[in-house]
């Protein structure tokens, strides 16, 4: 083998490895643009906001007046039935001794 045929030999094996390397970047590229971005996340922190009292009074009174309202309503809806279950029985016994005759 003379030095031609080796450097001609050489020429063709480095033309063949600059392409590979060029498609290996070329995909590596293109992994980068597809899914290798990850989003950027923010840095900045908050304090904690402070407690406050005077929000945790108020939304416990409005829940206790709430509550309130709703057991006199229960009460009123119970003292109703009672009285609407009371004027039915009295009317059936008066009908009842209507149509015997009394």
């Amino acid at each position: 083998m003379s030095d031609i045929e080796k450097a001609a030999r050489d020429a063709v094996e480095a033309a063949d490895n600059t392409e590979l390397v060029k498609q290996i970047a070329a995909l590596l590229a293109a992994q980068q643009l597809l899914g290798g971005q990850q989003p950027a996340t923010c840095q900045h922190h908050q304090a904690p906001p402070q407690f406050d009292a005077k929000k945790w009074l108020v939304i416990g009174g409005v829940v206790v007046s709430v509550g309130l309202a709703a057991a006199l309503f229960a009460v009123a809806i119970a003292i109703g039935a009672t009285c609407a279950t009371a004027c039915l029985l009295i009317l059936r016994s008066m009908w009842r001794d209507f149509q015997k005759g009394r």
